[in-house]
C-alpha cells in the first residue's frame, strides 16, 4: 500500500553536487585475518624456538661406561649454566644407528650454532676442571690419537636457554593473545553497539532520526482511513503537545495496533515515523527473545534508557506477542521462562513506578488473544487500533496506489478489481497487481489489461495454472460433473453469492478444478444463508453420487468447510432447538484439554450435526434431481471448454431466478456502500471464494 513518489519532482542540482565532488581515494580495508594469520605464525615460532623434543639427560657414568669405552663419542661441548656446567655429548654418525642409542635425541637444536646435529645427550657436573678431570680419568688407556678433548664455551648461556624466562615469554604471549579475543567480543576498543559478549544485553533496536529518515507519509497509506486518523492524533500530540495539555490531557503512553497479517500494520508505523519528526526506535518482539538468562530484560532496559535520552520519542515493537504472551500458561514446572522476565521488565518500563513521560510505543501484532492482561490495560497500551481487511472502497483506493506504476490499457477498473477480490488484503492486492505486470511480460504485451488481473487473480486464489497434469478422461468427467453440481446449486439457491467462473483446468496443490463466486459484503449471515452455504459446498458430492453411484475423495474441502458450519451452527450460534441458545466459542483455546459441557451434551452435539448434514444432503439431491438436465448440459460444456464464465451460464441456464443485487452492482454504479459492523463472525465461519475439487488424497486441500 506504499505510494511510488514521482521522481520528476525531485530537484537534480544536489545530485550533481555530489558527481562533481571529488572524494579523497579510500585507505585499504582492514582485513582482520591478517591479525589472525600474525597470530598463528607467532605460535609456531614459538613453538619452534621453546618447544620441540628436549636433549635426553643422562648421568656421567652411562657416558663413561657405555659411550666413552666404546669409541662412541664423538665430541664434548662445556658450557655455564647457573652454578653447574651443562655438557653436551655428540655421538659419530656411525654410532647413531645402535640399538643402544635409541633414546638418542634426533631432532636438530637451532639453540647449538658449531654444529649441524646433535647433540644427543646433556649431564651436568659440579665445574668445568671436575668435567675435565673425569673425562681424563675415563681415557687414560686410550692413546693420543683417540682421546677426545672437552670444549668450554664462552658465552653459551642465552637468554632463551633460561626455563625461566621462556616461561615469561610464553605468559605474554598468550596475555596478548587473550586481551585480543576479549576486544574483539567486547566490540572493541570503544564498546560500540553490536559487541558480541559483553554488548548482548544491549538493545538491538534500529534508530531512525534526522541522519535517517524514514520517506513513507500517510499519503503513503490507502484503505485504512480509521486507523490513520487513530494513529495522526498521537504524530499530532507530539507535534502540538501543549494543544491537549492545556486543557489537562495527556499524551497517550502507547497504541496496539490489531490486525490480520498484510493488512498494514507495518507500513502503517512507518508512515508514523516518516510523519512524527522525532526519533523512532523499530525493533521486533523476537530481538529480545535469547538463550541466555537475563538477556531480554537486560534489552528493555537499554532500549528505554536510550529512549528517555532521545525523548520525545517513538518506539516500535513489531509482533509483540512473541514476549507479550498471557503468563502462567504451558509453563513446565521447575523451569525459568526468560520470556515472562523480558515481558515483567517491560511492564515495568512502560508504567512503572519510575517511569518518565515523552515515550510513546507503538506495537503490532495479529495475535490479540494471546496476549497479557496487564500489557493491555489502559496506562501501557492507552488505544487498540483495528486494522481490519479492507472494503469494496478500501480496496479500491488500494488498488489505485498500486496501479500507479503499471502501464495500464484502458479497459483496466480499479471498481472491478476491487469487487472481484472479496476479503483481500492489501499485500495480496499488492501480490495481485505484480502478477498481472507479469504474465503481461510473459506474453509480450506492451501494456497490462483486464484479462491479466483476471489471471492473476486466479493465481492468487486458486493456485499456479498445471496444464502439464495428466488426468485421465474418466477422473475429468467426474471433476467436469463434481464442478457442475456447485454450479447448479448456487444458481439455483437464493441465498448463496453469483457464480463468476467454473473451470477445471488444474490449480495449485493438486486441485483438479474450482469454481468462484462473487460474495456480497455481508457481516451478519443468517441460518438459512448458512444452510444454503452448505447445500452449495454438497452439490459436488451429490452430483458425483448420482451421476455415476459412486463417490470419490474430491469432496474433501467441501465436507470439512460443511463440518465446520453444522458445529458452528449447533455448538457456537445456538442454531438449533435442542442443544439451545448457548455458546460454547472457545477462541483463546482455554478448553483443549477439557469439554465445559457433559458427555451427554456432546452426544446432543454430535447427534445434531449429523441430522442437519443428512437434511442437506437430501435437499441437495432433491435440487439436483430437479435441474438434471441442467446438469449434464454444465458438465459437457465443461468438458468441451474447461473454462465457464456466468454469460455461459445464462446461455444454458437462463437468468436467474432471483431479483436481489450484489454488493458489487450497487458499488459500480455508485450507491452507498455498506457500512462495516465490528460483531462479523469469524473468517473460520464465512464461507470461502473457492469450493475446490481435490484429486485422490485426503492432504491435499486448499481453501480460501
Amino acid at each position: 500500500m506504499k505510494d511510488i513518489k514521482d521522481s520528476k519532482s525531485e530537484s537534480p542540482k544536489p545530485i550533481r553536487k555530489i558527481l562533481n565532488k571529488k572524494t579523497p581515494p579510500k585507505p585499504p580495508k582492514f582485513n582482520i585475518m591478517w591479525l589472525y594469520g600474525i597470530l598463528v605464525l607467532a605460535f609456531l615460532l614459538a613453538s619452534t624456538l621453546l618447544g620441540g623434543n628436549s636433549i635426553k639427560p643422562i648421568t656421567f657414568q652411562r657416558v663413561d661406561a657405555q659411550m666413552i669405552k666404546q669409541h662412541d663419542v664423538d665430541k664434548i661441548i662445556a658450557y655455564k649454566s647457573g652454578d653447574l656446567v651443562m655438557a653436551e655429548v655428540y655421538l659419530k654418525k656411525a654410532s647413531l644407528s645402535k640399538a643402544e642409542y635409541a633414546d638418542a635425541s634426533k631432532d636438530k637444536n637451532m639453540l647449538n650454532t658449531t654444529t649441524s646435529t646433535g647433540p644427543q645427550y646433556i649431564f651436568t657436573d659440579a665445574s668445568y676442571e671436575s668435567l675435565k678431570q673425569s673425562v681424563a680419568v675415563a681415557q687414560k688407556d686410550f692413546p693420543e690419537s683417540e682421546k677426545i678433548s672437552v670444549q668450554f664455551e664462552q658465552g653459551r648461556e642465552s637468554i632463551l636457554s633460561n626455563w625461566l624466562v621462556q616461561g615469561i615469554i610464553m605468559v605474554i604471549l598468550f596475555a596478548a593473545v587473550w586481551i585480543f579475543i576479549m576486544r574483539r567480543m567486547s566490540g572493541g576498543a570503544g564498546g560500540g553497539p553490536g559487541g558480541q559478549i559483553f554488548n548482548i544485553g544491549k538493545s538491538k533496536a534500529t534508530l531512525f532520526d534526522k541522519e535517517a529518515q524514514v520517506t513513507v507519509t500517510f499519503n503513503d497509506v490507502a484503505g485504512l482511513e480509521e486507523a490513520k486518523q487513530e494513529v495522526m492524533e498521537i504524530v499530532d500530540f507530539l507535534k502540538n503537545p501543549k494543544k491537549y495539555t492545556n486543557l489537562g490531557g495527556k499524551i497517550p503512553k502507547g497504541a496496539l495496533l490489531v490486525g490480520s497479517p498484510g493488512t498494514g500494520k507495518t507500513l502503517l508505523a512507518k508512515a508514523v515515523a516518516g510523519e512524527a519528526h522525532v526519533p523512532f526506535f523499530s525493533l521486533s518482539g523476537s530481538d529480545f527473545v535469547e538463550m541466555f538468562v537475563g538477556v531480554g530484560a537486560s534489552r528493555v532496559r537499554d532500549l528505554f534508557r536510550q529512549a528517555k535520552d532521545k525523548a520525545p520519542c517513538i518506539i516500535f515493537i513489531d509482533e509483540i506477542d512473541a514476549i507479550g504472551r498471557a503468563r502462567g500458561k504451558n509453563n513446565i514446572v521447575g523451569g525459568n521462562d526468560e520470556r515472562e522476565n523480558t515481558l515483567n521488565q517491560l511492564l515495568v518500563e512502560m508504567d512503572g513506578f519510575g517511569t518518565d513521560s515523552g515515550i510513546i510505543i507503538l506495537a503490532a501484532t495479529n495475535r490479540p488473544d494471546v496476549l497479557d492482561s496487564a500489557l493491555l490495560r489502559p496506562g501501557r497500551f492507552d488505544r487498540q487500533v483495528s486494522i481490519d481487511k479492507p472494503d469494496l472502497i478500501g480496496r479500491e483506493q488500494i488498488f489505485k496506489v498500486h496501479l500507479k506504476p503499471i502501464k495500464l490499457s484502458d479497459n483496466v477498473d480499479a471498481k472491478k478489481l476491487s469487487a472481484q477480490t472479496p476479503g483481500f488484503a492489501g499485500a495480496e492486492i499488492a501480490n495481485v497487481c505484480n502478477e498481472a505486470a507479469l504474465i503481461a511480460a510473459r506474453k509480450n504485451k506492451e501494456a497490462v489489461d483486464m484479462s491479466d488481473f483476471q489471471d492473476a487473480i486466479d493465481r492468487v486464489i486458486g493456485g499456479l495454472e498445471k496444464k502439464n497434469t495428466l488426468i485421465s478422461p474418466e477422473e475429468k468427467r467426474v471433476v467436469a460433473y463434481h464442478e457442475a453440481g456447485h454450479a447448479i446449486a448456487g444458481w439455483f439457491l437464493e441465498h448463496t453469492d453469483p457464480l463468476v467462473k467454473v473451470s477445471i483446468v488444474p490449480r495449485g496443490v493438486a486441485a483438479l478444478g474450482y469454481a468462484q463466486y462473487l460474495p456480497n459484503e455481508r457481516f451478519l449471515v443468517a441460518k438459512e444463508e448458512l444452510i444454503d452455504d452448505m447445500i452449495l459446498s454438497m452439490g459436488g458430492r451429490v452430483a458425483e453420487d448420482i451421476t455415476f453411484g459412486k463417490i470419490t475423495t474430491g469432496a474433501l474441502s467441501d465436507l470439512e468447510r460443511i463440518t465446520r458450519l453444522a458445529y458452528g451452527m449447533v455448538k457456537i450460534y445456538g442454531m438449533n432447538d435442542k442443544v439451545g441458545n448457548v455458546s460454547f466459542y472457545d477462541p483463546q483455546g482455554e478448553n483443549q484439554f477439557s469439554k465445559p459441557y457433559s458427555d451427554s451434551t456432546a452426544e446432543l452435539i454430535d447427534s445434531e450435526v449429523r441430522k442437519l448434514i443428512d437434511e442437506v444432503y437430501a435437499k441437495t439431491k432433491e435440487l439436483l434431481i430437479k435441474h438434471r438436465d441442467g446438469l449434464e448440459l454444465i458438465a459437457a460444456k465443461l468438458l468441451e471448454k474447461e473454462v465457464l464464465f456466468q454469460a455461459d451460464l445464462e446461455e444454458l441456464l437462463g437468468k436467474r431466478p432471483f431479483e436481489h443485487r450484489t454488493a458489487y452492482d450497487k458499488f459500480v454504479n455508485g450507491e452507498p456502500a455498506l457500512i462495516p459492523d465490528n460483531n462479523a463472525i469469524p473468517d473460520s465461519l464465512i464461507k470461502p471464494e473457492l469450493s475446490n475439487m481435490e484429486e485422490q488424497g485426503p492432504e491435499t486441500t486448499i481453501t480460501k
